[in-house]
């Protein structure tokens, strides 16, 4: 079974209720990964989304990941950490975490593409393949080329993230990357769970 095939990555601006439901959803068509992300800096925020997705999670198999912060990864007891190049240090974070959780880590250009080799992790997120309004940073699109080309060149497996959705999904998957990450298409489809199921359809 290949976890990151259809990766969520929960949208920090939704509220919790919204949030469960959103999750719950897409853990109910099908979603294999969920990421837990908080940009705003209230840890304690944090915490608690982290454990009431846990929650959610527990016994479906799909493992909870969360964004940037170990600590919170530790307090919750998450599957893993995705971390994003100004972060902690990947070595740092697998001598917190231990070997046997999933690690993690945003890859932005091609430098960091070959530094990412020597690094302890599990899988490397490529973002982002289109500009997209929820990461507004955005320094390079890797567009379909691009993917293709880190897909051949990388030894992990690898996430594409950024601006994907139904309409682009095809030429995605066609590149043969290990899997996609998706906010807005899950996050705020009418249901998730049909969201999911069709997003996991067209995946194939």
């Amino acid at each position: 079974m290949n976890p990151y095939r259809l990766y969520l990555v929960t949208d920090d601006q939704q509220d919790l209720e919204t949030l469960k439901a959103v999750v719950t959803g897409a853990v109910a068509g099908g979603v294999t990964m969920v990421q837990v992300r908080e940009k705003h800096g209230d840890v304690r925020a944090f915490i608690e989304r982290a454990f009431a997705v846990k929650a959610i999670l527990q016994g479906s198999g799909v493992p909870l990941i969360i964004n940037d912060r170990v600590d919170v990864a530790l307090a919750v007891d998450a599957d893993g950490v995705h971390l994003g190049q100004s972060d902690m240090p990947a070595d740092t974070a697998r001598r917190l975490i231990g070997k046997d959780k999933l690690l993690g880590l945003s890859i932005e250009n091609e430098q960091q593409l070959t530094d990412a080799e020597s690094l302890p992790i599990d899988y490397v997120g490529l973002s982002a393949i289109f500009a997209t309004s929820t990461k507004s940073n955005t320094k390079k699109e890797w567009g379909i080329e691009g993917l293709r080309n880190a897909v051949v060149k990388c030894s992990f497996p690898i996430v594409a993230i950024g601006g994907i959705n139904a309409s682009n999904l095809d030429a995605i998957v066609g590149t043969n990357v290990d899997g996609v990450a998706l906010v807005s298409a899950i996050c705020h489809a009418p249901s998730p769970k049909q969201a999911t199921i069709d997003l996991l359809k067209q995946i194939g």
